[in-house]
C-alpha cells in the first residue's frame, strides 16, 4: 500500500491507526515493525499507540529509526562481517577526530580538504553505495581522489579500532543481506507487517533494507509525499516514493489530500507553486479551512530594509495583543540570512530563537561521558581510551600518551588492554602511572557498583570519583557556561535513570546505542528551543514538520531559492528547490508573507537581485515575460517588476 498524504493531512496518525487496526484485526503486536526516520516520531508514534491499546512491554510493535533498527540487525550479525560483537558507534565528533588523522597521514592540508569535507563526501559516496575503489575509479579531479584515497584508509582506521559510523549501519545491514541470505531470511522472518514514515526521503540503503525485509510476506504500507522530498542532498531519492507500484505490482494507491492546517488561500499558493513539477504524484491539496488571506509578497529596496520592515511587521502584530512571538517564524534558506533579522529583533527587544541543528550529544562533555561509558561497557576502541586518559588531567601527558600508543603498536593490543596491565606498559613517568591507576580503579570500580547498585547511581559515583567538574571548570570560564555544560553532564545521568526505569533489564551497551544514534536525546535542543515563546528563526529544512499562525519566508531571489548550486544542476535540482519552497509554504496555517530584496550586498557592494522564479509561479504570474528569461537563466528586465 502506498498512502500520499500531502502536508498537514496527518500521515502519523495514518501509520499509527492502521497498527492498532492490524493488531485489533488479529496480527500479533511483536510481529509488527514500523520505521520512521526521527526518534520524535517514533516516540510520538509508540505513545499514541500506547494511548489506544495499553499494550505490554513484551507485546508492543517495533517502532524504530532505519538507525536503530540497523543497529539491532548488527548486534546480533555483525562479527560475520569481520567486526567485534562490541563495536562502537563514532559519533560526529569523534568521525572529524578520524578524518584529521587520516588526512595527517595521506599527507594533506586542511586547505586543500577539510576533516568535515571529507567525512561529507564519504557521507555522500555511502549514501550512493560507493565503496572506496569504486570512490578511486570515480574520482574526477584532484581534490575527489585525495579524498577517495583519504576514504579507503578511513574504512580501515574504522574497521581496526572495531567502530562504524552512522552510514555503517546502514551500509552493513545492506552487505550482511546481500552475502549472508540465510541471515536475511531469518531476520525478514521477525515480522509479519511492515510500514514506513517519510519514505520520500529514503536512500538507496534504506530502500533496499526495506526491499529486502518485505519481500518474502509483501505485507509493506508505506506513507510519504513526493512534493515535500528535499533531502536529496543526504543522499534521499524522490525515485523510491515515485516507482513504489513499479517495484511492488498491485499496489494498493491511497490519496490524503485534505489539509488540516493552512486556510484556502495559502494552500491555493502551494498547488499553484507544486504543479510546476512535472515529475511527481497526481494529486492536489484541498484546504478543510475555507477563506483566509491571500499571501502577501513584498519587495524591499535591500536586505537591510527587508529584515527591517520584516521585525517591524511582528512588532506591529505583537502589538494588537491577538498573537504571541511564538505564534511566528521567519523562514530563510541559508544560514547566512539570519544575521540582520537578528540585529532587528534585538533592536526592538522581540524574544527570538535562533533554531540551530547542533546535536546535544556533539558537546565536548557529553561525549567525553560516553567514551567513559564506552571503556566501563568494555569496548576498547583507541579513541576512546585516549579520549579519556588524562580527561581530566591526571598526569597523563603527551609523553607518556605517546609512550602508551607506541607500545600498543608493538604489541599489537588495543591501548586501553596496555593501560589494564601494568606489566605491558611502558616506561612512563612516576606521575603518569598513578594516574592511570586512579583511571582503572575508577573504572573497574564502576562496573562493580553497577551490579550492585544499577546503572544510573554507579555513573553518577564514577563522575563524582573522576572529578569530571574539574574538567568542566577547566575548559569554561564563565560561570553560566560552566553551569549549563555541567547540566548537560546531569542529563546524561537523568537519561540513564529513566532508560533504567524503563527497561530493569537494560545492559549499558542497550543505552549506549540509543544514546550515540540520538534516541534518547535527554532535551532536544530543538524542541527546548521551540517551547519558548520566542519568535522562530530557522532554515526551511528545519522548518519540515512543524507549522506556525504567521510565516515570513525571506529572500525569495534566483540563487537563494532557487540556490545558486540547484541552477547549475539539470532540472531536477530546481525541482528539490520548488519542493522546499512548498514545505515553507505549507508551514503557515492563518497568514503567509513573501519577500526578496531588489539588491544584496556581495564582497561588500550591492548587487540587483532577480525575484525567484517560485514567486511568479504560485501567484499565477508565469506568463510574465521576466518569467521565461528568468528560467532561461538571462538577467530580467528589472524595470517591470
Amino acid at each position: 500500500m502506498l498512502v500520499l498524504a500531502g502536508a498537514g493531512t496527518g500521515k502519523t496518525r495514518v501509520i499509527t491507526f492502521r497498527i492498532a487496526r492490524l493488531i485489533r484485526s488479529g496480527t500479533d503486536p511483536s510481529r509488527i515493525l514500523a520505521v520512521t526516520f526521527t526518534n520524535k516520531a517514533a516516540n510520538e508514534m509508540q505513545e499514541r499507540l500506547q494511548a489506544m491499546l495499553r499494550l505490554e512491554s513484551a507485546k508492543r510493535p517495533l517502532v524504530a529509526t532505519f538507525h536503530s533498527l540497523c543497529v539491532r540487525i548488527l548486534r546480533r550479525h555483525i562479527q560475520l562481517l569481520g567486526y567485534p560483537k562490541r563495536f562502537a558507534i563514532y559519533s560526529g565528533g569523534e568521525q572529524e577526530g578520524l578524518a584529521r588523522s587520516v588526512l595527517r597521514d595521506v599527507k594533506a592540508g586542511e586547505a586543500v580538504l577539510s576533516p568535515s569535507q571529507l567525512i561529507f563526501q564519504i557521507s555522500n559516496w555511502k549514501c550512493s553505495l560507493v565503496d572506496p575503489s569504486q570512490a578511486l575509479r570515480l574520482a574526477d579531479t584532484d581534490r575527489l581522489t585525495l579524498a577517495a584515497i583519504a576514504y579507503r584508509r578511513y574504512q580501515q582506521e574504522l574497521k581496526r579500532l572495531g567502530a562504524v559510523d552512522f552510514d555503517d549501519l546502514l551500509l552493513l545491514v545492506d552487505e550482511l543481506f546481500r552475502k549472508k541470505p540465510e541471515i536475511l531470511q531469518q531476520e525478514a522472518a521477525r515480522f509479519d507487517q511492515i510500514l514506513v514514515d517519510e519514505y520520500q526521503d529514503t536512500n538507496e540503503s534504506q530502500y533496499r533494507i526495506i526491499r529486502a525485509l518485505a519481500g518474502p510476506h509483501r505485507n509493506l504500507c508505506v506513507v510519504g509525499d513526493d512534493d515535500q522530498s528535499i533531502y536529496g542532498w543526504r543522499g534521499a531519492e524522490v525515485k523510491h516514493i515515485l516507482g513504489f507500484a513499479r517495484d511492488w505490482p498491485d499496489t494498493l494507491t491511497v490519496r490524503l489530500e485534505d489539509n488540516y492546517r493552512s486556510n484556502q488561500a495559502i494552500i491555493a499558493y502551494a498547488n499553484e507553486l507544486i504543479r510546476f513539477n512535472k515529475v511527481r504524484h497526481d494529486k492536489k491539496l484541498n484546504a478543510s479551512r475555507p477563506g483566509g488571506e491571500v499571501p502577501s509578497v513584498k519587495q524591499f529596496a535591500d536586505e537591510v530594509q527587508e529584515a527591517r520592515e520584516t521585525v517591524e511587521a511582528i512588532k506591529s502584530r505583537l502589538e494588537t495583543g491577538e498573537v504571541e512571538p511564538r505564534h511566528f517564524a521567519i523562514l530563510f534558506r541559508t544560514n547566512e540570512q539570519p544575521r540582520l533579522f537578528e540585529q532587528w529583533l534585538r533592536k526592538y527587544q522581540l524574544p527570538y530563537v535562533l533554531v540551530g541543528t547542533s546535536s546535544f550529544f556533539d558537546q565536548k562533555e557529553v561525549q567525553d561521558l560516553v567514551a567513559y561509558l564506552r571503556i566501563v561497557e568494555g569496548t576498547d576502541d583507541d579513541a576512546t581510551a585516549l579520549r579519556i586518559i588524562n580527561r581530566p588531567t591526571r598526569g597523563v601527558g603527551e609523553k607518556a600518551t605517546g609512550a602508551l600508543v607506541q607500545a600498543s603498536i608493538d604489541a599489537g593490543r588495543p591501548v586501553w588492554e596496555i593501560i589494564e596491565h601494568p606489566d605491558l606498559r611502558p616506561e612512563i613517568p612516576p606521575a603518569a602511572a598513578r594516574g592511570l591507576d586512579r583511571l582503572l580503579h575508577c573504572i573497574q570500580e564502576t562496573r562493580q557498583r553497577i551490579r550492585q547498585d544499577g546503572l544510573a547511581d554507579a555513573i553518577r559515583w564514577m563522575i563524582h570519583e573522576c572529578d569530571y567538574r574539574k574538567e568542566v571548570d577547566r575548559c569554561h570560564t564563565e560561570p553560566e557556561d560552566r553551569e549549563q555544560r555541567w547540566n548537560a553532564v546531569q542529563q546524561v545521568v537523568n537519561s540513564l535513570a529513566e532508560f533504567q526505569r524503563e527497561n530493569p533489564k537494560g545492559k549499558l551497551g542497550g543505552f549506549l546505542d540509543e544514546i550515540v544514534l540520538g534516541d534518547r536525546q535527554v532535551e532536544d535542543e530543538k524542541e527546548k528551543q521551540l517551547r519558548r515563546n520566542a519568535v522562530a528563526l530557522m532554515t526551511l529544512h528545519s522548518a519540515k514538520g512543524l507549522e506556525f499562525s504567521e510565516v515570513y519566508m525571506v529572500g525569495l531571489e534566483e540563487g537563494i531559492l532557487p540556490h545558486f548550486r540547484s541552477l547549475a544542476d539539470d532540472q531536477a535540482g530546481v525541482d528539490e528547490e520548488r519542493r522546499l519552497c512548498y514545505v515553507g509554504v505549507t508551514r503557515a496555517e492563518d497568514r503567509l508573507t513573501l519577500s526578496m530584496s531588489l539588491t544584496r550586498m556581495k564582497w561588500g557592494k550591492p548587487r540587483d537581485s532577480i525575484p525567484s522564479r517560485f514567486l511568479y509561479e504560485m501567484s499565477g504570474q508565469a506568463e510574465h515575460s521576466n518569467y521565461d528569461r528568468i528560467c532561461a537563466g538571462r538577467t530580467a528586465d528589472t524595470t517591470s517588476r
